[in-house]
């Protein structure tokens, strides 16, 4: 029989300047993929962005 374990989490909550420098980066990162990816001059970037910028709607041409 397999010795049952517990653990403790502790959680702290993030402070305002926390939650919005995590979502700056994280719209840094999107409109990189989007933008960076999608209109680059690479033809492998850019057919690796195409189905999925077309999936969502969002022109390429």
């Amino acid at each position: 029989m397999m010795d049952q374990v517990q653990q403790a989490s502790i959680t702290t909550p993030l402070s305002l300047q926390q939650r919005v420098t995590a979502a700056l980066c994280a719209l840094m990162l999107g409109s990189f993929l989007v933008f960076g990816v999608g209109m680059a001059n690479s033809d492998t970037l850019h057919n690796a962005a195409h189905d999925g910028r077309h999936a969502f709607a969002f022109p390429c041409h």
